[in-house]
C-alpha cells in the first residue's frame, strides 16, 4: 500500500496514471479499446455515467474467474497545499485502519476469507484503490472499496500510529537514488507549484497533519465527477453499474464548500516549467546520478506517441546487465565504448497537462561527467536533424511491444483503463495505437526534436560525486550543440 510515483521509463509511463476531467456522457455507451490490449472474442470496454458524474467504465471477459475491480481519483499529491503536502498519501495509509461499519481486523478478514487482494497507490495526480478477486466476490469488494473510501474513521489514534510508518517510508525513500532524484527534478522543473510537491510530503508536514486536514481533502477531491470504478475480468457491465448505483450513486458531484472548489481549480492550473537546477554534492559516495530534462507532453498530446518513439530512439543501457555496446541506440555504443557511465535510462513522462521528457545518468566516472552529459545532449541535437528510418522503426517496434506487454492480466487490464479514461475520456483500441504508432516517420521525430528540444531550457537534478558536472550554462548551451 506503499505510495507510487509516475514511472519514467517507457514501459512505466505507459502504466499509470495521470488526471483530468471526468467523462461528461450521461447514458451508457461503448468506448474503444485501450492501449494495445489484444483483441479477444470481441471484448471491449463500455462506459456509463451516473447522475452524480460517477463514472463506470468495465472491460469484461465472459470467460475469466477473477475480476480487479478498483476507484481510480482525480486526484493526489498535486491537489495539495504547501501546509497539506503529504495528505493524499496519508489518507491511503489510513483508508486501511477501519471504517464506522468495519474494524481493520474485519477489513482483513473479509478480504481473506473471499482470498481477495486489497490495495492502494497514491501519485501526483492519482490515487487508486483496487481489489482482485472470485467474480462472486465482486460486490463484497465493491461494497468495502465504497466503505473506505467514504467511511474511514480517521480514529485520532491511528493517525499518530501512521505518522511514524510514513517516516519510515520516507527514510526508505530517500535511499533510492533514482526516487531522490526524480523528486528533485519535479521540484526545480515545477518549482513553487503542486507538480512539484512529493508524493509523501515534507517531514514537518508528516508530523502536523490532522484529521481535520484529512476530512477537507476528501470533501475537496472525493467527488463523484473525479472517480471512475473500473472492472476489468469476468464482471459484466451491467451489474457493475448496479453496483455504483447502491454504493456511489448519493457522492456529491462537487464539492459544496465554494473556497473548496477555488483550491481544486487552483491546483489545475497548467504548471510553468522551469529551466534551472538543484544540485546535492556528496564526494562520499562513489556515483554521481545525474537527471536531465526538458518539458515534455501530456498524456494527451498530439505528440504522446511520438515523444515514446524519440524516447526510445535514446534507449536504456546498463553495464550490470551485460546489454551489449552495439545495440540499436547510438548513445549505447559511444558511452560503452568509451566507458563515460554506469548506466543511463531515458524517459517520457506525462501528465495531465504537462510532462517532463529527459535522460538519468549514473556514472563512478566522476572526471568524465562533462564529457558523458556532453554527448549525451549532443545525441539530442542530432535528433533534430539525423535521425534515420531503421532507428526509428526500431523505436516503433520496441514501443509496441512495451504496450502489449505492459497489459498482462487484469489488474493491468483495470489500471489501463482508469488512467485513460481519467486522463483523456476514452481509451484507445489497439487499432488506433498501431496506426498511429506506425504512421510516425523519421520526419515527425525530428519536428518533435526540434520544437521540444533544439535550444530549449532544461532542468537538471544531480546528486553524488558530482563535481565534474559543469555549471548549468555550459550544459544549456549544448542544447544547440552541432554533430559530427
Amino acid at each position: 500500500m506503499a505510495s507510487r510515483r509516475l514511472a519514467l521509463n517507457l514501459q512505466q509511463s505507459l502504466r499509470s496514471k495521470a488526471a483530468i476531467n471526468a467523462i461528461k456522457a450521461k447514458t451508457a455507451s461503448p468506448l474503444t479499446r485501450g492501449l494495445a490490449t489484444p483483441v479477444t472474442h470481441g471484448s471491449r470496454t463500455e462506459s456509463t455515467t451516473l447522475k452524480n458524474g460517477f463514472t463506470i467504465a468495465t472491460e469484461h471477459s465472459p470467460w475469466a474467474q477473477t475480476s480487479t475491480v478498483g476507484v481510480w481519483i482525480d486526484a493526489g499529491s498535486r491537489a495539495e497545499t504547501d501546509q497539506t503536502n503529504g495528505t493524499a498519501h496519508f489518507l491511503e495509509h489510513l483508508a486501511f485502519k477501519g471504517t464506522e461499519k468495519r474494524t481493520q481486523q474485519q477489513l482483513e478478514l473479509e478480504i481473506e476469507n473471499m482470498g481477495g487482494h486489497l490495495n492502494a497507490y497514491t501519485s501526483r495526480e492519482n490515487t487508486v484503490y483496487y481489489a482482485k478477486s472470485f467474480n462472486s466476490d465482486v460486490p463484497a469488494a465493491v461494497d468495502i472499496l465504497s466503505d473506505i473510501l467514504q467511511n474511514s474513521k480517521l480514529e485520532p489514534q491511528a493517525i499518530e500510529r501512521e505518522r511514524s510508518v510514513i517516516l519510515r517510508e520516507q527514510e526508505e525513500v530517500d535511499k533510492q537514488m533514482e526516487e531522490v532524484v526524480f523528486d528533485h527534478l519535479h521540484a526545480t522543473a515545477f518549482q513553487g507549484q503542486p507538480l512539484g510537491r512529493t508524493i509523501l510530503g515534507p517531514k514537518e508536514n508528516i508530523m502536523s497533519i490532522q484529521r481535520n486536514d484529512l476530512e477537507t481533502y476528501i470533501k475537496t477531491n472525493y467527488t463523484a465527477d473525479r472517480m471512475v470504478l473500473v472492472g476489468a475480468g469476468g464482471i459484466p457491465h451491467a451489474q457493475l453499474v448496479e453496483l455504483a448505483e447502491k454504493y456511489f450513486g448519493s457522492l456529491p458531484s462537487e464539492p459544496e464548500d465554494y473556497s473548496a472548489r477555488a483550491i481544486a481549480a487552483e491546483q489545475k492550473a497548467k504548471p510553468d516549467f522551469v529551466g534551472s537546477e538543484v544540485r546535492i554534492r556528496d564526494d562520499t559516495m562513489t556515483t554521481a546520478h545525474v537527471a536531465i530534462a526538458v518539458e515534455g507532453v501530456s498524456w494527451k498530446d498530439d505528440d504522446y506517441f511520438t515523444a515514446l518513439v524519440t524516447q526510445a530512439i535514446v534507449g536504456n543501457w546498463d553495464r550490470a546487465m551485460g546489454h551489449s555496446p552495439y545495440l540499436g541506440s547510438k548513445l549505447s555504443s559511444f558511452v560503452s565504448a568509451n566507458n563515460l557511465a554506469n548506466s543511463f535510462m531515458s524517459f517520457s513522462t506525462s501528465y495531465s497537462d504537462t510532462g517532463l521528457w529527459g535522460i538519468y545518468l549514473v556514472s563512478s566516472q566522476p572526471t568524465r561527467l562533462d564529457d558523458l552529459v556532453h554527448f549525451t545532449l549532443r545525441e539530442w541535437s542530432r535528433l533534430s536533424m539525423g535521425v534515420t528510418q531503421a532507428e526509428v522503426e526500431r523505436a516503433k517496434a520496441q514501443l509496441k511491444a512495451s504496450i502489449l506487454l505492459s497489459l498482462d492480466g487484469t489488474t493491468a487490464v483495470a489500471e489501463d483503463i482508469g488512467r485513460q479514461i481519467i486522463t483523456t475520456g476514452r481509451r484507445l483500441s489497439p487499432e488506433e495505437v498501431e496506426r498511429v504508432v506506425g504512421a510516425i516517420t523519421e520526419k515527425d521525430v525530428m519536428a518533435f526534436a526540434q520544437k521540444k528540444l533544439w535550444d530549449r531550457d532544461v532542468a537538471i537534478s544531480a546528486v553524488g560525486a558530482i563535481e565534474g558536472l559543469l555549471d548549468y550554462q555550459r550544459v544549456r548551451g549544448d542544447m544547440t550543440r552541432m554533430f559530427s
